[in-house]
């Protein structure tokens, strides 16, 4: 009666307090997990003690030495060789994850490095186009250069001739007139 009394008084006080609903929702969601967490507790030691319960009754079994026994005991000698099967297999898939991501990082090395090569190769390309440019306007510069002094000279010995031949000397009795007359002739652009 007193405990009655009691809760009725707590229950009283507990709803004078204001409630807030974040507060109820958190604490709910804690308590859900809290009983996830036991149930999860509780099975995986429902499994072990069933694990633990079967495991003795096939000892108990096997000391018999019957019929059954020793088809138990070959059962399990299988389940054991494919156990270790199933590591062996286990084992090589896992190396051939291993490998397999070795050869994938490597690609990717040689990827970059394909890619590092390619803009090597055009910036190669552009600076062999730019000098090559660059070549190209020097030699028509040097060309031009090279009309403007040919016909510059072809002018120089027309004048020298009309000089030479305007002078009233006779240029084939002086072996030094005659040869400069003689190479005067020839044309610039032959040579």
């Amino acid at each position: 009666m007193e405990c009655n009394a009691a809760v009725l008084a707590e229950k009283e006080n507990f709803l004078d307090y204001p409630i807030e609903e974040n507060s109820i929702q958190s604490d709910t969601k804690k308590l859900q997990d809290a009983i996830e967490k036991a149930k999860g507790s509780f099975q995986n030691k429902t499994l072990a003690l069933q694990r633990i319960q079967i495991m003795d009754a096939l000892r108990k079994k096997l000391k018999q030495d019957d019929k059954d026994s020793r088809l138990i005991l070959e059962t399990i000698k299988h389940i054991l060789l494919l156990s270790r099967t199933i590591i062996e297999y286990q084992q090589q898939a896992r190396q051939k994850e291993e490998e397999l991501i070795d050869i994938k990082r490597k690609r990717l090395l040689l990827k970059n490095r394909e890619h590092k090569l390619q803009e090597m190769q055009t910036t190669m390309k552009k600076e062999k186009e730019k000098k090559e440019s660059v070549n190209g306007v020097e030699i028509q510069e040097m060309h031009e250069t090279l009309e403007r002094a040919r016909e510059t000279t072809t002018i120089l010995q027309n004048v020298l001739q009309g000089i030479i031949f305007g002078s009233t000397v006779n240029w084939a009795e002086y072996p030094s007139l005659k040869e400069i007359v003689l190479q005067l002739e020839k044309n610039v652009y032959f040579q």
